[in-house]
């Protein structure tokens, strides 16, 4: 027999029993009737043409191999969903009183502060509360409902609640007071004499990428979860590090820092928007990210 397409009331009572481990929990969580719950069950697993759910000899309900296969793509509807309907209520509902976000510390000034011009001209009405994080920091904010979306540095999607999409990168540069040991070598520097050397990391406040490194030659470091003490160490020749390309081109510019031919590859810093599929967000916010992302 085809396999009928469920409904999205037996696909959330489907999940209601899997996350609650009972029909009885499920009805309690969905204010049914037990009876429903059963009901509703037996008729999704005669539309697909499986058992979801063995029940005989436990004491609580088992996912079957078929039940298991399902429960991803289940998942995915319900979230799909709730983003559909969290869309809806924010174009029905007007502009944001405040938009709040949060953006990686590499994201160069410039591009934020045109793009934040901008939205200042286009939405007076509408607040903003901005912060800047570092690495994994950014997402965490995101997924702790703290902030509506964010601007995030290189981090491997860590939840199926989580949409991502490019928006760009930056060339990072390794620097160093003039006056360090690295900048008066002549030549290109290896990569084994770098390692000899104090490297200025960039750390962050978040478990999302503890014990993950980014750009670290050195097997001496000093971590830091503020750019720019980092940028304040590297001027007072404490140590060498990767920057932002725009963040150090007037200290270029000026003879406060030299750049330092490592022979490593050359790094960029890839950045991404980030937001909650179940709370995307609203038109204002919409707006912001997007311009963000494509500045």
């Amino acid at each position: 027999m085809e396999p009928k397409a469920p409904t999205l009331d037996q696909i959330a009572i489907f999940l209601a029993i899997v996350e609650t481990g009972s029909f009885a929990a499920a009805a309690r969580r969905l204010g049914r009737a037990a009876s429903v719950i059963s009901y509703a069950v037996a008729n999704l697993e005669s539309q697909l043409g499986v058992t979801l759910f063995a029940r005989a000899g436990t004491a609580r309900p088992q996912l079957t191999d078929a039940g298991r296969a399902i429960l991803s793509d289940s998942r995915g509807l319900a979230i799909a969903l709730d983003g559909l309907l969290a869309k809806a209520r924010g174009l029905t509902s007007g502009l944001e009183a405040e938009v709040s976000f949060v953006v990686d510390v590499m994201l160069p000034a410039k591009k934020l502060v045109k793009t934040l011009d901008e939205f200042r001209k286009k939405f007076p009405t509408v607040a903003l509360r901005l912060r800047a994080e570092a690495l994994g920091a950014v997402t965490q904010a995101v997924m702790d409902g703290a902030a509506s979306f964010g601007v995030s540095g290189p981090l491997e999607r860590v939840s199926d609640l989580l949409t991502r999409g490019p928006a760009g990168s930056v060339k990072l540069l390794a620097v160093a007071a003039p006056d360090h040991p690295l900048a008066l070598m002549p030549g290109p520097v290896s990569a084994a004499t770098a390692r000899d050397h104090i490297q200025l990391v960039l750390t962050d406040r978040s478990p999302l990428t503890e014990g993950r490194d980014f750009g670290v030659v050195s097997v001496k470091s000093w971590r830091l979860a503020d750019l720019g003490a980092k940028h304040a160490l590297l001027l007072a020749g404490m140590g060498w590090g990767n920057m932002p390309k725009p963040m150090v081109n007037e200290d270029l510019k000026r003879g406060r820092l030299v750049e330092l031919k490592i022979e490593t590859p050359e790094l960029t810093y890839p950045f991404h928007t980030v937001y909650r599929s179940d709370t995307p967000p609203g038109p204002a916010a919409s707006w912001l990210m997007e311009r963000l992302a494509s500045a």
